[in-house]
């Protein structure tokens, strides 16, 4: 009983080490994790001027254009999620341990969803009100890019790690990737309109929870396996 409370307890600190091993080399790199963020901002704000100021349009296209772009912002750093690790040869040593490759890559994949995913997020309500997005959908808004952005980060970490050896891959892993993420933007686009409409958002919701719960239990082996693709290949 000891014993296995005792490797619990190391599993658990090994993880936690990974994790904030992780935000470290995140946080040096926090100009790369700004450009999301950044062009979050620039294009929503863009919106009003490219379509039109009047408010009962732009209620009506706020939340899917705050979903499109969010999207579109969480592909920008995704190329570079495994590349550090593949040209210090890190990953190549990683791969040769398979029992120990689980817990960097969940750690990887959360600590990329908290630099950019919850700050697109957390962010996008401030946003929505200037695309006049009513205000009983903020709350739905928040919510439902929180779990979004963390499918997104989970699915796009298989198009990474299937790329991850190949130079200028952004538009392969677009292709890769976008496709995948198209149910996760309907159900989150479904949410935020039925809550500005004042309709239900827990079907859509429940749905998004669940597309977030198959990805935590089948991406990781996805994207180990889709690394030795990579790197082998």
């Amino acid at each position: 009983m000891s014993s296995g409370r005792d490797n619990t307890q190391a599993q658990h600190g090994y993880a936690l080490a990974m994790l904030k091993r992780e935000l470290i080399l995140a946080y040096r790199k926090r100009g790369d994790l700004a450009n999301p963020l950044l062009f979050f901002v620039m294009v929503i704000s863009l919106v009003p001027l490219g379509i039109s100021p009047d408010s009962s349009l732009l209620a009506l296209l706020g939340s899917g254009m705050i979903w499109v772009v969010a999207l579109l912002a969480s592909l920008l750093s995704m190329d570079s999620l495994f590349r550090g690790d593949y040209e210090d040869g890190s990953l190549e040593q990683l791969l040769l341990m398979p029992q120990a490759l689980l817990a960097p890559v969940l750690m990887k994949i959360l600590a990329h969803w908290l630099m950019t995913g919850v700050p697109l997020a957390l962010i996008a309500p401030l946003l929505a009100v200037m695309l006049s997005v009513p205000g009983e959908a903020l709350g739905v808004l928040l919510l439902s890019l929180l779990v979004g952005t963390a499918c997104f980060s989970l699915v796009g970490a298989i198009g990474a790690a299937l790329t991850v050896a190949l130079r200028r891959a952004s538009l392969l892993l677009s292709l890769v990737v976008i496709p995948l993420y198209i149910p996760v933007l309907i159900f989150g686009t479904a949410a935020v309109h039925n809550a500005a409409s004042g309709l239900s958002s827990a079907g859509p919701l429940a749905i998004l929870g669940a597309f977030l719960a198959l990805a935590i239990a089948l991406a990781p082996f996805a994207i180990i396996a889709g690394l030795r693709i990579g790197v082998d290949g």
